[in-house]
């Protein structure tokens, strides 16, 4: 028997959410904290604060953990953060000199902050929709959380990049039940705001060992259950 949709539930997670982001981007609210990483991951926060009070309040047992569905957490944290952190920082070394692990770890964090709230809870809750209806959906309130709302080209494309997010993101997350591993797939879009020859390479690298390592378990999985 399938569950129910709770609709309060989703209705409380989505206005705490919004409510967070607007008061964290639209506000001054974050400019009394001095840590520019601890703002960055504060700006996205609603979604992972929104899913722990309908969880709590709901009394809704969550599906994703941090461990997801591995023997234990150090396989997804050393696959997912330890890797891209130790590479795209690695990198950056040896081209520049310079390297910026905090702010790479920043941006994991921030990922796992969305991930709680989008594909932790909310489309966990939308499970029993049809595939393509779930992912319009929280493809969809992804993009109204951004709260822009300019109805340009830019924007259209972003709405598709969260479209075929939701969609890939929540493979992923079927797949592994691991937030590390749905936060890091989110953090690809957010690795580096301009691109090149060599950022192209760093990301499809990583793309590229997660899909096959994803694929590997899987089959593993029919292995186990055959």
């Amino acid at each position: 028997m399938k569950n129910k949709i709770n609709y309060l539930a989703i209705l409380t997670f989505y206005v705490i959410a919004v409510l967070l982001r607007y008061l964290s981007n639209k506000t001054t609210l974050l400019e009394v904290v001095p840590n520019s990483f601890l703002k960055a991951v504060l700006s996205g926060i609603g979604p992972a604060v929104g899913a722990f009070v309908a969880f709590t309040v709901f009394k809704i047992r969550p599906v994703l953990s941090l461990k997801g569905n591995y023997k234990n957490v150090a396989i997804p944290f050393m696959l997912y953060w330890v890797l891209p952190v130790v590479l795209i920082s690695g990198v950056q070394y040896a081209v520049k000199g310079t390297a910026s692990f905090a702010t790479v770890a920043v941006i994991l964090v921030y990922g796992l902050m969305e991930e709680i709230g989008w594909r932790g809870f909310l489309q966990q809750q939308l499970k029993t929709l049809p595939l393509f209806l779930n992912v319009l959906l929280v493809a969809t309130l992804w993009f109204a959380w951004h709260l822009n709302f300019e109805f340009t080209s830019s924007n259209l494309f972003f709405y598709a990049i969260l479209v075929l997010g939701s969609w890939g993101i929540g493979k992923v997350s079927d797949a592994s039940q691991s937030l590390l591993a749905v936060s890091a797939f989110h953090s690809l879009n957010n690795f580096f705001p301009a691109m090149d020859t060599t950022k192209l390479l760093i990301l499809a690298t990583l793309l590229i060992i997660w899909i096959v390592s994803l694929v590997i378990k899987k089959r593993q999985q029919k292995v186990i259950t055959a």
